[in-house]
């Protein structure tokens, strides 16, 4: 049975009926992806290649973001731990959002805009890839971590949206959704980051 969503009109402004918000929704989706592919591609490719590179000389790759962009940094390392489209090695990943001791602890003895630059301090090695996400580009802890990164000889990278902020400043690579609209540019993140894990496996089978 396929199920059609009613043509319902939500409130009095503007008559907007939930078929044509699905559907202005997907439409906006979609042209960002294909903007963001056309204009940003080499950008993605050398974001890849420094992970690659990393991954293949013992490196691990370190990721951090809050709210949603926390949950796309535990989706990156939970798809190179575990795997994404092929069957492979497990690669050395860890997201310094999904602790919830270390970061609660951190945040209330240093500060919330401290609590990556201390867990990079513990983890990160020179040769390592730092991974910010914000969708902001404003986040001061991730701005903060990324520069604590860049210090200790790690290569970094950030997911970025509206003009990237103080956060694409600091980053090695720079990769940019130039969209002030956050769900957009978090969908835009989440295919970055499953592209970004397609080339790492092709790039080390």
């Amino acid at each position: 049975m396929r199920l059609v969503p009613r043509e319902r009109s939500w409130g009095s402004a503007g008559r907007v009926t939930e078929r044509h918000a699905i559907v202005a929704a997907f439409d906006a989706t979609a042209a960002l992806h294909r903007e963001w592919a056309s204009a940003h591609a080499d950008v993605l490719a050398r974001a890849a290649a420094l992970m690659i590179a990393a991954l293949a000389q013992g490196g691990r790759v370190l990721s951090f973001g809050n709210g949603g962009s926390a949950t796309d940094a535990q989706h990156l390392a939970a798809e190179l731990v575990g795997r994404f489209q092929m069957e492979r090695r497990a690669w050395p990943a860890l997201a310094l959002t999904a602790d919830s001791a270390i970061v609660t602890a951190l945040s209330n003895d240093y500060g919330y805009d401290a609590v990556f630059v201390r867990q990079v301090q513990a983890h990160g090695r020179p040769g390592d890839v730092a991974v910010g996400i914000t969708t902001s580009g404003a986040s001061a802890n991730v701005t903060r971590g990324l520069i604590e990164a860049r210090s200790l000889g790690l290569h970094t990278i950030v997911l970025t949206g509206k003009d990237g902020g103080e956060a694409g400043r600091v980053a090695d690579v720079h990769l940019n959704v130039p969209s002030n609209s956050t769900a957009r540019v978090q969908e835009v993140h989440r295919t970055i980051v499953h592209v970004m894990c397609e080339l790492i496996d092709k790039g080390l089978q």
